[in-house]
């Protein structure tokens, strides 16, 4: 197995897929959004090597890419874990006590803010605001929505996503 980016890689990443990306999207410079868009649906991330081929089959610069990966929040660079979470911290959030929800978080994963849990099921981000105020404190995994939460809420939650197999409780 090959080490990327002190991750373990399972297997090579297939480029081809590339191929049809480029073909779909253009090879010109007001395609780098898109392109990547569609490389980090099909990859995960935006891996360097997926960066480099893009490179080579487009008009788009190496650097042009890099610059717009890292420019945008949108895009990763780190492969992510299989769960997003979302802490708001928006102010509604933050007076209802975002803070102890992260911290709980923190202490039941043991991922900091930014980072993915080692088993890469969960990746932890701050938001500023998911816009379900009257819902506060807020957490979003991966599309669903858990509001009014408590330390015991928030644990609960994250516990039956880490020991059921794609299913959650709710």
């Amino acid at each position: 197995m090959a080490e990327v980016s002190g991750v373990v890689a399972e297997e090579m990443l297939d480029l081809k897929r590339l191929d049809d990306i480029v073909a779909k999207r253009g090879k010109l410079p007001d395609a780098t959004i898109p392109i990547l868009q569609d490389a980090q649906a099909a990859y995960g991330y935006l891996p360097e090597e997926v960066l480099r081929r893009v490179s080579e089959i487009t008009d788009i610069t190496a650097r042009q890419l890099y610059g717009v990966a890292t420019f945008y929040t949108q895009f990763r660079l780190e492969p992510v874990g299989e769960n997003i979470i979302k802490v708001c911290h928006g102010t509604a959030c933050h007076v209802g006590g975002a803070e102890r929800i992260s911290e709980v978080i923190h202490d039941e994963l043991g991922v900091e803010e930014g980072g993915t849990t080692a088993d890469r099921k969960f990746t932890l981000e701050n938001v500023a605001c998911l816009g379900c105020c009257s819902l506060s404190p807020v957490v979003m995994i991966n599309e669903t929505v858990y509001g009014r939460l408590t330390g015991s809420k928030i644990r609960k939650v994250l516990r039956s996503y880490r020991d059921a197999d794609g299913t959650q409780e709710k």
